[in-house]
């Protein structure tokens, strides 16, 4: 997300937020917002909201008389999309990456099975469409089409599986794809085994063959995670 719209108090989350994720605040650190204040030139009403949205994704927490302090990463809101744009913009991006995506290998099967057995006909042609996309955009490197097909791929195995806390997981989903292309974890152009399996998953949920649909996800996950040996060891 960018600061536009956001107003100041978005300018110190896209400075303050990275330095929390990244440890340049241990757990335990006090941070006065007078001085973070003085620090960004802006009011003490600015910092103040900054600081609320830093509480709601549970980074840190106020105390009276003590200041804002920097909570233990067990608390973090792991789930939070912009916690996880943060941390992949740090040196946590490697144990990131390869967190997110045993969590999608987890997920992503079971939601493919689901959604074989329950996509509409229209969220059948949509996942069709976000294949052929995904072909389209495979070759000449073109990621930034082929990452916009591949988000919407996803989003709509997570949706159609019927389940709804997988669908609220397509925005997590969303940043590790973007965390993967803009941080150049991903090659020059997607491996054509990947691109060829997301057509056959998009053909068995048409085909309501809920085993298949779920096996051929779990051999994107596999490779998804190969990768990351190779690119993000």
């Amino acid at each position: 997300m960018s600061t536009t719209g956001r107003g100041l108090h978005g300018h110190v989350l896209d400075t303050l937020g990275p330095e929390i994720t990244a440890g340049e605040y241990p757990p335990g650190s006090v941070l006065r917002t007078d001085e973070l204040a003085q620090r960004f030139d802006v009011s003490r009403s600015v910092m103040r909201e900054a600081v609320r949205v830093l509480e709601s994704m549970h980074l840190v927490e106020s105390r009276r008389r003590v200041g804002v302090t920097v909570r233990p990463k067990a608390e973090w809101n792991v789930y939070d999309p912009q916690v996880i744009r943060w941390r992949l913009a740090g040196a946590d991006r490697p144990h990131q990456l390869r967190s997110l995506t045993v969590l999608r290998s987890a997920i992503e099967p079971v939601a493919a099975r689901l959604t074989a057995q329950h996509a509409t006909a229209e969220q059948c042609a949509q996942l069709t469409e976000c294949a052929l996309g995904m072909v389209a955009h495979s070759r000449g490197h073109q990621l930034e089409g082929y990452l916009f097909h591949d988000i919407a791929f996803h989003r709509v195995i997570l949706t159609a599986s019927g389940n709804e806390m997988f669908a609220r997981l397509g925005d997590v989903v969303a940043e590790v794809l973007t965390g993967r292309t803009q941080h150049d974890v991903m090659f020059e152009d997607p491996d054509p085994a990947a691109v060829t399996l997301h057509v056959r998953v998009a053909e068995a949920v048409r085909a309501r063959d809920a085993d298949r649909a779920e096996q051929l996800t779990r051999e994107i996950a596999v490779g998804a995670l190969q990768e990351l040996d190779i690119l993000a060891p």
